[in-house]
This record gives C-alpha cells, structure tokens and sequence, in this order.
C-alpha cells in the first residue's frame, strides 16, 4: 500500500518516529508521501523526509486554510523551496480551495491555487487539491487552468528556463491532480475523472452513513488510490484515534466490497495508480 497523504511531519509523531516507521513498514506500508501546508512546513518536511528519503516522500503547498492578504508572500518562499535542485519534492499541495469556515479570502484562494496549479503545470508535477465547499469553484479553476495553452516565464523565480526562440512565453505539461479526500457528487467525481484526476479515498469510506460507497459504484478503480490524511480520519475500528497509514487496510477492504474484488487486488491497482501519478519507481 501506499499512503499518498500523511502529515507525519505532525509534531505528535516525532518522539518515537522510527518506531512509528518500522509498525508502519510491518503492516504493509510501501510509501508514504508527507504534504505542507505552508511556508512553516518546510522545516518540519524537511525533518521528517531527510530521515527516511526511500520511505517518506515530500510535497509542499499552500492551503487554503493559510491563505491570507500576504499569500504571496508565503507561496515565494514555498516556490523557492520547490525549485532547489537540491531537494527532490514530489507534488505540489496541500492546495485548493475551503469555504467551510470563513470566506473572507475568497478571492486569494482562487489566486493562490490558480499560481501554483500553473507552477505544477511548468514543473511537470502533480498537484494534491483539497476541497471543502468549493466543488464547482474548484471544477471551474481546475478547467480553467487546465485548458491553457501557455503560460509567462517568470525568470526572476527561475520557474522555466530560457525560451529558444523571442517568444517570452512556455508551453505547459499536462496537469495531474489528486482530490484529496474525496467527498463530492459521482457526477464531478466523472467530471474530474475524465480531466484526468485521481480521486483519493481514506478512512472516512469506512464511516456510518457515509455516502462514499454509492459515489464509487461504476467509478473506474484506475482512477482510485489510498491515503490517510494522518493524522486525522482514522477509519472505523479506529475511528476516534490518531489514524496511521497501516491503517489502509480497512479502506481496502471496504474497496474490495464496492468493486466486488479481493483485497489484494484493491492494493495492486491503487498502488500501481499512485506510481503512475507520483511518477515513484
């Protein structure tokens, strides 16, 4: 299995990390990869990733929820971080759009997530995109951006490389996106399948009441991969309690009922999706 988003940098990991890593290696934990959520992030993913480069896999983004006046601000310093040669960042997020409890930034979330989806684009990296009452803003910006042609060199953050011809402009990889979490409709679920997306399932498969499992029916498990967004969202028995990447193995099971398959299967395909979106060997 492979955990496509945990936030292991959590300080409530750090004393016994490397007995935490060994349990979770033990219960058939692959890769882990570790998303930011902001300028601040850099530090504790460096902390936790320099540890374990082969294991914990590092991505870096600007959250909705850290999106303020000064976001561009914090963006420069996590942009510059993500360029270092240095440094081998997988994805960039956690990003996207929250209206969930305050809206007073709107505006700037749909700025902040509209500059670092067109930096995915010019990196060739895949963006990790949280939701959360924004569907229809996110579809729309996601579209949007991914539907363009080209995008301005910005030499002074060394964002591209010099064009070979007068042209002031580059041309931009297709976007690959992760929706973190999934939780909307089956309809934008295929709207976002058919942009090419993947859609990120975790322990909240597993609650009472949950509308997931119907969402899924018919939805192609090409297009599925786990994770645990640790360490929040345990699923069900351990729901309650820190959630821990080994803990996957409920949600697979509960794929396996959905897609009427074994478990085994379930943790082929979506391990063999998370390479393929992550680009890991």
């Amino acid at each position: 299995m492979i955990d496509t988003h945990c936030h292991i940098d959590d300080p409530q990991y750090a004393e016994n990390l490397s007995a935490f890593i060994a349990e979770q290696r033990a219960g058939g934990v692959r890769r882990i990869l570790v998303p930011g959520v902001n300028a601040a992030s850099i530090q504790s993913i460096r902390a936790v990733c320099d540890q374990y480069p082969d294991y914990l896999l590092p991505a870096l983004g600007l959250h909705p929820e850290d999106v303020k006046a000064d976001w561009q601000m914090q963006w420069d310093l996590i942009r510059t971080e993500l360029l270092r040669p240095e440094r081998h960042y997988i994805a960039v997020g956690e990003i996207g759009l929250d209206y969930h409890w305050d809206t007073t930034y709107k505006a700037e979330q749909h700025a902040a997530l509209r500059a670092q989806l067109l930096f995915a684009r010019q990196q060739d990296l895949p963006a990790m995109i949280h939701i959360r009452d924004a569907v229809e803003d996110t579809y729309t910006l996601l579209k949007e951006v991914s539907e363009q042609k080209c995008s301005p060199i910005d030499l002074s953050n060394n964002i591209a490389s010099a064009p070979t011809n007068s042209d002031k402009f580059t041309t931009l990889y297709p976007l690959r996106a992760v929706l973190h979490c999934y939780s909307g409709s089956r309809e934008m679920a295929w709207r976002f399948i058919e942009m090419g997306y993947y859609l990120g399932i975790g322990g909240v498969l597993t609650f009472k009441n949950c509308k997931l499992p119907d969402t899924l029916q018919g939805l192609p498990l090409e297009r599925i991969v786990l994770e645990t967004d640790a360490p929040y969202m345990a699923p069900v028995p351990h729901r309650g309690k820190p959630n821990q990447p080994q803990y996957m193995i409920h949600v697979v099971h509960k794929l396996a009922d959905i897609y009427h398959t074994t478990p085994e299967d379930i943790i082929s395909h979506t391990t063999h999706n998370a390479q393929t979106l992550f680009r890991i060997d």
